[in-house]
């Protein structure tokens, strides 16, 4: 005999045989009592929770010669058509594969026609919302005005795409996952039918895996019963066939994590990149245990185990790893996992982003303890004291001052583009604006700003290995962007380069040297106005006009100034 999947033998036949979803049953069963059936349905749900499974069961329930019934006989020539998917009353539609407006048509003209040997003509759509909007428009006039003898089933993982009218006219029923107590209950009754030697360990970690999904697990269970044997299947075996890590290996490398030790961190991730594993999967792996270590850090006993899924041993090692370390710097470290796990998704270059994650969150347990935090924010709040960032020189435009707005030379105001003190406010603003959480740590720690301006901005990078790219790469564009969002601006221009290809900064021109032999006659004050005069002098350049300004301005003469 051809052998039949799991998830198929096993499919329930009968309302009671559906795992959790006890609030629809419950419903249908007493819509089917009481003679109050609608003429369209709408379930949705995540996939596996028994959306299609219970239409063919209602369908089955309507249609079985000894009903409407909540049991079907499940002998008769309805039922038996509808258990093997030969109904000729029953249809059933892949919305995904006939989502244009002709099938949409193609169905609404046989809905008309009576059913041929039943009491209803049942049509099953499934993955609904893959329907096109013509489609669905075409769909709504036969639910506004349906014949007495056709029922609509819908079926659909994301309702939010499906047409608010359809929903509108439609009894809607939301699966919910199953959890993993009646998933392992179900499992274990399917693996003693079936003989498969295997742990309960296994099973529960079977469930996990499935994301509340009953038919993932089953098909799973179904993969895992080639190797029953003599040995039960354990969870070891779970974690090869899909290519997970094992707890200890996690607890190994978080706990290298957790203490700040870079050094054996990367090359723990070296032995598990080369055991075959992905950088995704590792990634995924940590933010998965961290999660449990957070669960583990803040809630009662009684709660771990029931989010976490994981038994005693397991728990044990969570909640004494979870005393070195603080809750807000799990979370720290979930959120860099996460940023990093995006990047890693995108980049050509996945095992480089993947060491760049383990040495960064590495460090970052160290950084982000709350004492150290507290100590270096009082340094900085005592000392006042800036990171130093050397401005870029730019000479001041040449302009003709009015009379009423000259400064005194002593009173000038900085004329440079941007001190210190402005180029790390920018800096700053301009790092918030990188979207990616790698990237703006690598600036961090490897780019120092020299401009930063809408007309241009420069910065350095201390490694080579980045530098190309910000030069050429993905990270040019994402620099861009964030230069482009700080000034509001688009087409910014970015300059990135190495410390010493930067060229170094025109100085100012040197000021003229003034003699000290002192003029006969001239006022007791004359030294702080030739000073002044000096210093007017590099400002602008001394014209006609400017000497009888500059004279009005001080009250004073010209003189000869070649025999000062």
């Amino acid at each position: 005999m051809k052998y039949i999947p799991l998830y198929r033998k096993y499919r329930p036949q009968i309302l009671e045989e559906i795992v959790g979803q006890e609030h629809i049953k419950k419903a249908l069963a007493n819509a089917i009592s009481l003679d109050k059936i609608s003429h369209a349905y709408l379930f949705t749900g995540p996939r596996g929770t028994g959306k299609t499974s219970t239409a063919r069961i209602l369908a089955k329930s309507l249609n079985c010669k000894n009903g409407p019934a909540v049991v079907p006989c499940g002998t008769c020539e309805n039922c038996i058509d509808i258990t093997n998917s030969t109904p000729m009353d029953v249809i059933e539609i892949d919305a995904a594969s006939n989502r244009k407006v002709e099938d949409a048509q193609n169905i609404l003209e046989k809905v008309m026609y009576a059913p041929i040997n039943s009491r209803y003509k049942i049509y099953i759509i499934d993955e609904v919302h893959m329907l096109s909007t013509t489609a669905f428009n075409a769909l709504l006039k036969t639910l506004e005005e349906p014949p007495k003898n056709v029922i609509f089933i819908l079926a659909t993982t994301e309702v939010h795409k499906v047409l608010d009218t359809i929903k509108s006219r439609c009894q809607r029923f939301d699966f919910k996952r199953i959890t993993s107590d009646d998933i392992v209950k179900h499992l274990k009754s399917i693996a003693k039918k079936e003989n498969i030697n295997i742990t309960d360990d296994a099973l529960l970690a079977i469930a996990k895996n499935s994301a509340g999904g009953m038919r993932d697990s089953i098909a799973l269970l179904d993969q895992l019963a080639v190797l029953g044997g003599e040995n039960p299947v354990t969870t070891d075996d779970i974690n090869n066939i899909l290519g997970r890590l094992s707890f200890d290996v996690l607890s190994a490398l978080s706990d290298k994590i957790i203490s700040s030790n870079p050094q054996e961190a990367i090359e723990d991730l070296n032995n598990i990149y080369n055991s075959g594993n992905e950088p995704v999967q590792i990634l995924s792996g940590l933010t998965d245990y961290f999660k449990n270590l957070l669960i583990a850090k803040t809630c009662r006993d009684e709660l771990i185990y029931e989010l976490t899924q994981t038994d005693a041993g397991h728990i044990k090692v969570l909640k004494e790893q979870a005393e070195k370390v603080e809750a807000h710097q799990i979370v720290s470290l979930i959120d860099k996992l996460a940023g990093y796990i995006k990047e890693v998704k995108s980049t050509n270059n996945p095992k480089l982003w993947l060491e760049v994650a383990v040495i960064d969150i590495a460090n970052l347990a160290e950084n982000t303890s709350l004492a150290g935090l507290q100590d270096r924010l009082a340094k900085l709040e005592s000392s006042g004291v800036q990171q130093h960032v050397p401005p870029v020189y730019t000479a001041p435009a040449v302009q003709t001052p009015k009379t009423e707005n000259v400064q005194l030379p002593s009173e000038k105001k900085e004329n440079t583009p941007q001190n210190p003190s402005g180029l790390d406010a920018l800096w700053a603003k301009l790092l918030d604006n990188v979207q990616s959480p790698p990237t703006r740590a690598l600036l961090k720690q490897w780019a120092t700003p020299l401009e930063i301006s809408p007309e241009n901005t420069v910065l350095t990078l201390k490694n080579e290995i980045y530098l190309k790219q910000f030069i050429e790469g993905s990270k040019k564009k994402m620099l861009e962007d964030a230069v482009d969002s700080l000034f509001g601006q688009t087409g910014s221009k970015v300059l990135v380069k190495l410390p010493d290809t930067v060229e170094a900064p025109e100085a100012p021109p040197p000021e003229p040297e003034q003699k000290e032999q002192d003029e006969p006659g001239e006022p007791e004050d004359i030294e702080g106005i030739k000073e002044q005069a000096a210093s007017a002098k590099e400002i602008v350049p001394v014209t006609s006009d400017q000497t009888n300004m500059v004279l009005d301005l001080f009250d004073g003469k010209i003189l000869d100034m070649h025999n000062c």
